[in-house]
């Protein structure tokens, strides 16, 4: 049985009930967060899923919402004695970062530390760099701040869920997106490095997704006039991402 659960959903400033994105991806085999801004570990909790359970953590960019907590969490495991490894996947430049925040820490003189893999993703991008038994992830650089991936997420051969990150329009997001079941879009507003709910309308239809789920988005904002933002130009399915929604 796989899931694929939005644990947070806000922009970077949470809300009350809102986290920072951040989300679990599970399937027979593995059991994968994305991202890790605001603490996971009540979320992963209220979930129903043990810090010891996660097998892969991937890290779409170095920004503080995505990534702020990544110690933390890394300390959390440690202090409920994970003895099973941990893989870390993400650009270069995001792990060389990762590293260098966790050795503020002295993290590797932790008694009874357990193994940290990380994986790098190639600039050009991997197609299952996370691979099993009803899972498959792919990522693509998208058109940030900083570099930034997106995910194209396979679930049992049952259905496809791309996540854009946080991103501008580009043309690696089209690819990862096309004739998805769910595009998980987020929706910051216009300008450098995000994207409006019209825009995220427009990608929908462009590329032929099912659904559209906004993230990453200002909750203040009236709802309904971000719903309807987005519908301008996408006729299907159009849903706000809320925290603890499974897609």
């Amino acid at each position: 049985m796989s899931r694929f659960l939005i644990l947070g959903s806000a922009n970077a400033v949470p809300k009350p009930g809102q986290e920072n994105t951040h989300l679990l991806i599970e399937s027979e085999e593995k059991v994968v967060m994305v991202d890790c801004g605001t603490n996971p570990v009540s979320k992963l909790v209220e979930a129903g899923t043990s810090i010891l359970a996660v097998t892969d953590l991937v890290l779409t960019h170095f920004h503080a919402d995505h990534v702020g907590s990544m110690p933390l969490l890394i300390m959390d495991m440690w202090l409920e004695k994970r003895s099973d490894p941990l893989t870390i996947h993400g650009l270069q430049v995001t792990l060389d970062k990762a590293r260098q925040l966790l050795e503020l820490f002295s993290w590797e003189n932790w008694s009874g530390m357990f193994p940290v893999n990380f994986n790098v993703i190639p600039d050009d991008g991997a197609t299952g760099f996370i691979s099993s038994s009803g899972c498959q992830i792919d990522a693509l650089q998208v058109k940030h701040l900083i570099p930034t991936i997106g995910l194209r997420v396979e679930l049992t051969g049952e259905r496809v869920i791309t996540y854009s990150c946080d991103t501008e329009p580009c043309d690696n997001l089209l690819t990862l997106a096309s004739s998805a079941d769910v595009l998980l879009m987020e929706s910051a507003g216009p300008g450098k490095g995000h994207t409006s709910p019209e825009q995220a309308g427009m990608i929908a239809r462009e590329t032929g997704v099912k659904k559209l789920i906004l993230i990453h988005y200002d909750s203040r904002q009236d709802e309904k006039i971000l719903l309807d933002q987005a519908a301008k130009n996408f006729s299907g399915q159009v849903l706000l991402a809320k925290d603890m929604l499974t897609v």
